[in-house]
């Protein structure tokens, strides 16, 4: 089969790889019908995730049929139309029982990151009965991708643990594919505001038509100063990180009220500055997560009763072997005006 292969920060080909094959009994083998790149790649493109190994088939979302099941597999057959979650888990490990798949003892995010991922033709799913979602018959699949990864970590890690309740002031920092999955969800519990905080003035202008309240392009503009004149001086009752840079976390760190919640979604490969001299007196929780995917079958019936439309944050189309070039759009997102990109099968 063919595939994106992750060769060290910065080099990557299309390339000739071994189709996989049942491993455990608990495996599937899917073939890939739609898959996108998501920031984490690039990430780990930059070499910010030194432990992906040379020779990494990279990626961990998409949707597809289920080629083959290994015997222990009982809840799906081969020709089943599935999502595939980022996350792996076993569902019987004490984090599972938790509601932590993210931490599966024999799993988590592993997916195109420590084995091999969806950017390729054949995608080898541990844990297939716990890892993967039936898609209901009529359903739109570019939709469904969004619900493999960015919907999840948008509701999960930034309007969950950032406890958005109705009425709060709630500034999201990055105004990409995270940052707008996680103000789509933010307002299933109406918060009187939604900032958005980016310095792409095309991302800032679809954040406002998915409902935004007030935009602010921190290359013109004076982002903290800005905040505290719509906020009275105050500061905001959350602030969502959904970049992964020192200078954006010491932003939500600058713009948050006493007793608020900061709650970081951002893959952060260098480390940050904690003003604990400003914050240990004002009531300030922060919190970090990895996405467990727990949310997905809530938010596959929200999808399918259209009361978020994932679909209108894809802008590009490309075929699966135009994988590099897809990746040089999504890379140069603010030249191309790109959110997700859709690579077909």
């Amino acid at each position: 089969m063919k595939a994106l292969v992750y060769h060290g920060p910065g080099k990557k080909s299309w390339e000739e790889k071994p189709k996989p094959v049942i491993v455990k009994p608990t495996d599937a083998v899917v073939k890939i019908l739609k898959t996108t790149i998501c920031g984490t790649d690039l990430h780990i493109m930059k070499g910010d995730l030194p432990e992906v190994a040379d020779g990494r088939i990279i990626g961990h979302e998409g949707v597809g049929i289920i080629e083959e099941v290994g015997t222990a597999v009982s809840n799906f057959k081969t020709g089943d139309h599935v999502i595939i979650s980022c996350v792996t888990s076993c569902g019987k490990c004490a984090y599972c029982k938790k509601g932590m798949y993210s931490h599966c003892e024999d799993g988590g995010w592993i997916l195109g990151y420590k084995i091999d991922g969806t950017q390729a033709e054949y995608v080898r799913i541990p844990h297939a009965d716990n890892s993967l979602y039936p898609i209901p018959a009529g359903s739109d699949e570019e939709a469904l991708v969004m619900l493999s990864d960015i919907l999840p970590t948008g509701f999960e890690c930034g309007v969950l643990n950032g406890q958005v309740k109705p009425g709060d002031i709630v500034a999201i920092v990055g105004s990409g594919p995270i940052g707008i999955a996680a103000l789509l969800t933010a307002q299933f519990y109406t918060p009187a505001e939604i900032i958005m905080i980016d310095q792409d003035e095309n991302r800032l202008d679809v954040a406002k038509t998915f409902g935004a309240t007030h935009i602010i392009n921190s290359a013109k503009d004076d982002a903290i100063k800005k905040i505290k004149s719509l906020t009275n001086g105050r500061g905001v009752d959350v602030a969502i990180e959904a970049v992964g840079i020192p200078a954006t976390f010491e932003l939500c760190q600058e713009i948050i009220a006493p007793g608020g919640h900061i709650a970081n979604i951002g893959v952060h490969g260098k480390s940050v500055t904690l003003h604990l001299e400003k914050l240990w007196s004002s009531n300030i929780t922060i919190t970090t997560r990895l996405v467990d995917t727990v949310t997905t079958p809530l938010l596959l019936k929200t999808v399918q009763a259209k009361k978020i439309e994932p679909k209108k944050l894809i802008t590009h189309h490309f075929k699966l072997d135009q994988i590099i070039e897809a990746y040089d759009t999504f890379g140069n997102a603010a030249k191309e005006k790109a959110l997700k990109v859709i690579l077909e099968n």
